[in-house]
């Protein structure tokens, strides 16, 4: 792009040059020079640079914020052996190593990513994962780096540092993202590769036009200002055509909406994963939900058990405690729990070994516990297994089915022992979110390892019809299912938050992690909703709309500006009205426009939640 600022200050300058010399060597010559012509407009040049730079770095103020979230200093702590502290000082937190041991007072930042060694207090994680009350930390949890202490004294140990810690993940993140292209920038990058050729073109016809019809008094001498001559004017004409036709304005169109867009995505939560995840977002006609730990709250608990064997209560918790204990899926979770409840208050629990043990991805886990083979799992892996699935264990599936529970079947030594029923809340968002979404003719789904009848039930409460509804999906098939869809020709976004999500995150032409998720199936989207809330998904999907509409428009003015630029300063008005465009003005309002377009995209800086979201807010509070 600077191509054409550079030939047409070069034209004047080293015309200038040349009328100097030849002024001087010759008493008959009689020319001006204008040399203000390249220093004007290398003025407002750089001054327009200077202002687009200013208003560029207001579109990163997202990056310095989150930057700043980090604290400066940290007191390290120095603990003997017998788990004393001997003493303590202030370093600078780049310093920390890990398994260092840092004190954090009330009113100060978590310095790093770790794990509570010692103390208790309420923290508050609004600034990371947008949850704005308090969250209870005692020895044993886990803190986030950035995070803000508020009423105890932590001792944390340091788990991730650096740029592993979650912060610098998040910061990375936006950073790659506002620095990516959108699949809309080949636009201008297209328009460009001809442009500029073309506008030399032009610049080259216009200054032969005026020249030539100058030279066959083609227009009155009295057109031509007393200060120059024909050819003169022939030739500012043609730096003016060059000069003001610069694309920059059609360059930064793009990129400057999209380091806002997503910026203004990163203050709510909502981290893009660059233009392309944009671009497609707001595409998105088909929305595919998992539903463990999307659609529900994922804290699911043991609401019932059925034993069809005389069999020790204790016992058998024992046994499948000790084979899912090796599980980190929410429902395994949850049985560990209640078998912890079971054994009563012991500190220390320690489970029977578990051999052999094999985790069958969205169907159950299987293990050698005591020299029984015990099966854990859905009714699909009882089947995989070819163990027989008895009467009353299917009255029990369909009666938790009913109840909208999960339905978990446990089979010791091929036969089936006694059946689970767990019970995940519904995300209270989750029905309006829904009918949200069908407001916006967006068409959603559930695909999910749960038993069909879970699966239904769920589907019914959130106001989703049973059609759209698939169950008992191993993780290859909600990719399969994707693909289906997407060969319907629909826009298909996947909504997910566990490993077995992550093929279906990948193949969907949007996948979005819930941020309370796996590593992997955040690692696997495009899109992290760091709130774990569902309303953020269509905060996402409008932001990626409001954002298009902002590019859309910028184009439409650079490439309009353009249009109507060229002819002025080619001297269309000029045998009419007189009026001409000079090369130092036509430099200024080339940086006007880049400047204006700039300012274009600052304006979804103002960006609000839809108006629909607030409302679902208020419902939020008034029925807690």
């Amino acid at each position: 792009m600077d191509v054409l600022i550079a030939l047409g200050t070069n034209a004047a300058y080293f015309y200038s040059v040349y009328s100097v010399l030849r002024a001087a060597t010759s008493p008959a010559f009689n020319a001006s020079d204008f040399f203000e012509t390249s220093s004007m407009l290398i003025s407002f040049i750089l001054l327009g640079k200077y202002l687009e730079v200013l208003a560029r770095g207001k579109t990163s103020e997202a990056i310095a914020k989150l930057m700043d979230l980090a604290p400066k200093t940290a007191t390290l702590l120095t603990i003997d052996d017998k788990g004393i502290v001997v003493n303590e000082k202030e370093v600078d937190s780049r310093l920390i190593q890990k398994n260092d041991v840092i004190k954090t007072i009330p009113g100060s930042k978590v310095a790093c990513d770790g794990l509570v060694i010692w103390g208790q207090s309420h923290i508050n994680e609004s600034m990371i994962t947008g949850e704005s009350r308090p969250v209870t930390k005692r020895t044993g949890d886990i803190v986030i780096g950035g995070i803000l202490n508020e009423n105890g004294v932590l001792h944390i140990k340091a788990a991730k540092v650096g740029s592993e810690t979650a912060l610098s993940q998040i910061v990375r993140l936006v950073e790659s993202a506002q620095m990516a292209k959108a699949p809309v920038q080949r636009f201008a990058d297209h328009i460009s590769k001809y442009f500029v050729p073309l506008v030399i073109a032009l610049s080259f016809c216009t200054w032969v036009s005026w020249f030539l019809a100058g030279m066959f008094k083609a227009y009155p001498r009295t057109w031509i200002p007393s200060s120059m001559d024909s050819f003169e004017l022939s030739l500012q004409f043609g730096i003016s055509v060059m000069v003001v036709a610069c694309p920059c304005a059609l360059g930064l169109a793009t990129p400057t909406a999209v380091m806002v867009g997503t910026g203004v995505g990163a203050s709510l939560g909502v981290l893009i994963k660059g233009g392309q995840a944009l671009q497609s977002a707001q595409e998105v006609n088909c929305i595919v939900f998992d539903k463990t730990g999307t659609l529900t709250i994922c804290k699911p608990m043991v609401v019932n058990t059925r034993l069809f064997k005389t069999m020790v209560p204790q016992e058998f918790y024992e046994l499948i405690a000790a084979a899912e204990v090796n599980s980190d899926h929410p429902l395994a979770k949850a049985i560990v729990e209640n078998a912890k409840k079971m054994r009563g208050s012991e500190e220390k629990l320690i489970w029977p070994e578990a051999l052999n043990f094999e985790s069958i991805t969205g169907q159950g886990v299987k293990a050698i516990i005591c020299n029984k083979e015990v099966i854990v799992g859905n009714k699909s892996l009882m089947l995989e297994q070819g163990i027989a699935i008895p009467v009353e264990a299917e009255e029990a599936l369909a009666e938790t089915t009913g109840l909208a529970q999960t339905g978990v079947l446990v089979s010791i030594d091929k036969e089936v022992i006694g059946v689970l029923a767990i019970s995940d809340p519904l995300k209270p968002e989750a029905p309006e979110v829904i009918f949200i979404l069908k407001s916006m003719n967006i068409e959603s789904m559930i695909v999910t390892g749960d038993n069909w009848g879970t699966a239904n039930a769920i589907a019914k409460q959130v106001g989703i019809d049973s059609k759209y509804v698939v169950a008992e999906a191993k993780p290859e098939q909600k990719a399969e299912k994707v693909k289906e869809l997407q060969d319907l020709g629909k826009v298909v976004a996947m909504v997910g938050d566990g490993v077995n999500d992550s093929p279906a995150l990948v193949a969907a032409d949007v996948g979005m992690a819930i941020g309370a998720g796996t590593d992997i199936a955040i690692e696997a989207a495009d899109i992290v909703l760091m709130k774990s809330s569902l309303k953020d998904v269509i905060t996402a999907i409008d932001l990626s709309k409001k954002t298009f509409k902002r590019i859309h428009l910028n184009y439409f003015w650079a490439l309009g500006y353009n249009l109507l630029s060229i002819p002025i300063a080619a001297g269309v008005l000029f045998p009419f009205t007189g009026f001409r465009l000079p090369p130092w003005i036509a430099g200024a309002a080339m940086a006007a426009s880049s400047v204006s377009v700039v300012c274009s995209s600052l304006l979804l800086k103002k960006y609000r939640k839809p108006k629909k979201l607030n409302t679902l807010d208020l419902h939020k509070i008034i029925v807690e």
